[in-house]
């Protein structure tokens, strides 16, 4: 493995349901994309309880409600689950290695200036600050985003896949070198 830097790019596509984000991943998966590079955000409208949070990086997070199908199944293919509650956005479920960059980031409290737990974590892996707000509001209005993070080349092949899905908008970010084991 390289000690150096690689060079880290990032896709984000916009679902405005959990069956389109859901078929996105199957889409990415049947073309052999790497799982553990791959992240998704979606509100939880159905949670009656006000948790502060909770994650589970290693074993399967377990959900109970309307979408239990749904998030079951993308934590059985993506690394990592967490449920958080951010202020004025609610309930968040996220699957994939995002998790553990916003646990980072909560754990060292390197929060960026303006923006939420969620926001941080998508600042840290090369995601402009105007995006985040962006990706932001769209998660809050009940939208899914689906983060592809990898090699340029990993990116690329991600955002062509996505494009071929039912995504409203597919967005790619190239990111400053960052250390390898980043995200």
């Amino acid at each position: 493995m390289n000690s150096g830097t690689q060079k880290r790019n990032t896709v984000v596509a916009l679902f405005k349901s959990h069956t389109h984000a859901e078929q996105a991943v199957k889409e990415l998966q049947k073309a052999g994309f790497d799982m553990k590079q791959l992240s998704i955000v979606g509100r939880d409208y159905h949670t009656e309880e006000h948790v502060v949070g909770y994650y589970n990086a290693g074993d399967r997070m377990k959900y109970w409600g309307k979408m239990g199908a749904f998030w079951g199944g993308i934590w059985g293919v993506l690394f990592g689950s967490a449920f958080f509650w951010v202020p004025g956005m609610g309930p968040l479920l996220i699957a994939g290695p995002l998790v553990s960059t916003i646990v980072g980031g909560l754990e060292g409290a390197t929060l960026v200036g303006g923006l939420n737990a969620l926001g941080a974590g998508l600042f840290s892996i090369g995601i402009p600050k105007n995006s985040v707000l962006a990706y932001e509001s769209a998660i809050g209005a009940g939208k899914f985003a689906l983060i592809a993070h990898g090699t340029p080349e990993d990116a690329s092949r991600a955002k062509d896949i996505l494009k071929n899905t039912e995504a409203d908008a597919v967005d790619y970010h190239e990111s400053v070198d960052q250390p390898e084991a980043v995200f």
